[in-house]
């Protein structure tokens, strides 16, 4: 399995650390959003994938109710009480998973803290969701220590507010709910206003192939939180002119954009015409799935960064230059940035046979314009999350 050699990696990391071994372990998958942008916070629909590249988690109960929680990669240890975890600044990291463990305590009293570790393979700042992959590796640790049920939309939530409360992002489901119930070779639909799931497959001849631009993807600093305000506003005023009950920017359509979005800020006009396309272009993705048009999909991931990078204004030059390389690049059917933006990575719709020669083509685009090349890698989706042997 492809989280084989962290399972083995952390296992021993934890033994040397702790003296002895852990009794649970837990893998969660980052995700690549493949269309559908910042429209889960607004009830909308997203198409995304869990890959093969996660986070661990290894525990074992403690004799008290102390958390002790190393994360792997730098040694470096948080400790709090399982019973009133507190965010902090001086382990950042450690704010993730004092708010899961805050949020299973606040549903059933968790009667003794826990000695975790955790360690992944998925870059940080690369807009593949390493925050959730803590999250929900941590949550099923903790549940499987505590023989808790596993609801997986319950956990979502739990992830979620982690983020929110503990880590200051507003962020929607979309990272929480993908890792939760990726499936192998499929894509994951999610409705967010209903999170009702459908995973539809892929065909067998295509891949994902991942450009990191190492343009760090700092959420918190970012104007993510910035842009749900506007998406509220435009959902308030739309609310205000068509006369009717519009709870999110997923019950407006682009033609009432087109009629009414000029007694908007043109700020926040741009930010709502951004939602409302792309919840049209998830639906007519998910038709060109069905259909097996591959061509038209991909031209909808190339519509989808072109909003982003103009409406939405949270892609970068280095996003850019690549989406724009890949628009002319043999074998390439789509592509755009993956995730909040501002950073982070781009997602290519490719066949496997080209996956050299594109990663390549774009890695030399990506240091003629800005100096410095992109890592590329190919992913696969994958499994969701799950406790482990």
């Amino acid at each position: 399995m492809h989280y084989t050699r962290i399972l083995e990696t952390v296992t021993r990391q934890f033994e040397r650390h702790f003296g002895a071994a852990p009794t649970v372990a837990a893998f969660a998958p980052g995700r690549i959003e493949v269309l559908g942008n910042h429209t889960d916070y607004n009830e909308g629909y997203v198409l995304s994938a869990a890959i093969d590249a996660g986070t661990v988690f290894v525990a074992r109960p403690a004799a008290d109710g102390r958390c002790r929680v190393v994360a792997g990669d730098v040694g470096a240890e948080a400790q709090f009480d399982v019973r009133a975890p507190k965010p902090d600044s001086v382990t950042p990291w450690a704010n993730y998973v004092k708010g899961v463990v805050a949020g299973l305590h606040a549903q059933r009293p968790l009667a003794r803290g826990l000695d975790g570790m955790f360690l992944g393979n998925l870059p940080l700042g690369a807009g593949l969701s390493s925050s959730a992959a803590l999250e929900i590796s941590a949550a099923l640790a903790v549940c499987a220590l505590h023989d808790l049920p596993v609801d997986r939309l319950n956990l979502a939530t739990i992830g979620q507010r982690a983020e929110h409360e503990y880590a200051g992002v507003k962020c929607g489901l979309l990272d929480q709910i993908t890792s939760l119930f990726g499936r192998r070779d499929h894509v994951v639909m999610t409705d967010f206003r209903t999170l009702a799931v459908e995973t539809l497959p892929m065909a067998d001849h295509v891949c994902f192939l991942m450009c990191n631009t190492h343009v760090r993807h700092e959420l918190v600093s970012s104007a993510y939180n910035e842009r749900r305000a506007a998406c509220e506003a435009a959902a308030a005023h739309f609310g205000r002119v068509l006369k009717r009950p519009v709870k999110a920017l997923r019950d407006v359509s682009m033609q009432e954009w087109e009629t009414h979005h000029k007694g908007m800020d043109p700020t926040v006009a741009r930010r709502a015409a951004h939602v409302i396309g792309e919840n049209e272009r998830v639906q007519k993705g998910r038709t060109c799935l069905k259909a097996g048009d591959l061509a038209g999909f991909g031209r909808l991931m190339f519509a989808s960064h072109e909003s982003s990078r103009v409406q939405f204004e949270n892609s970068c030059q280095e996003l850019d230059v690549l989406v724009d390389a890949a628009r002319v690049i043999p074998g390439v059917l789509g592509a755009r940035l993956s995730g909040g933006g501002f950073g982070g990575s781009m997602v290519a719709l490719i066949h496997p046979r080209d996956a050299e020669s594109v990663g390549g083509a774009l890695s030399t685009v990506l240091r003629k314009c800005t100096g410095h090349a992109c890592d590329v890698r190919v992913v696969s989706a994958s499994d969701g999350a799950a406790v482990l042997a």
